[in-house]
């Protein structure tokens, strides 16, 4: 499957302290319904930085925008609804084939929204 996407040049390829980064191969992910082309085993906010999504959740009280933060997986600004489990630290969690990847409202809900 063919996936168009603006690629913003921001993906980490060389690491000032884990080094050369691993080139896996193209795989297809969705987020919010679109697919989107990501390298098999990056973090799934590397993925998404290097399409240009800067907004992952909308916080509880205020509703407002968080994105990438301390990007270790300590605090929860990347969290996001992955495969219908609402709160997944992406800069943490490895990324996929299909995975399917929502923007998270709040506390977000369980459950596949697609399936």
């Amino acid at each position: 499957m063919k996936t168009e996407q603006r690629e913003t040049g921001l993906r980490i390829r060389q690491h000032p302290i884990l080094g050369e980064q691993p080139q896996g191969r193209q795989v297809t992910i969705y987020f919010d319904g679109k697919p989107l082309s990501a390298i098999e085993g990056e973090p799934i906010a590397a993925a998404l930085t290097a399409a240009g999504v800067r907004v992952f959740r909308h916080t509880a009280r205020e509703d407002h925008p968080r994105g990438i933060f301390c990007a270790i997986g300590r605090c929860t600004d990347c969290a996001m609804t992955v495969n219908g489990v609402p709160g997944v630290r992406t800069c943490i969690t490895r990324v996929e084939e299909g995975m399917r990847v929502e923007t998270q409202h709040r506390l977000g809900k369980w459950g596949d929204p697609h399936a």
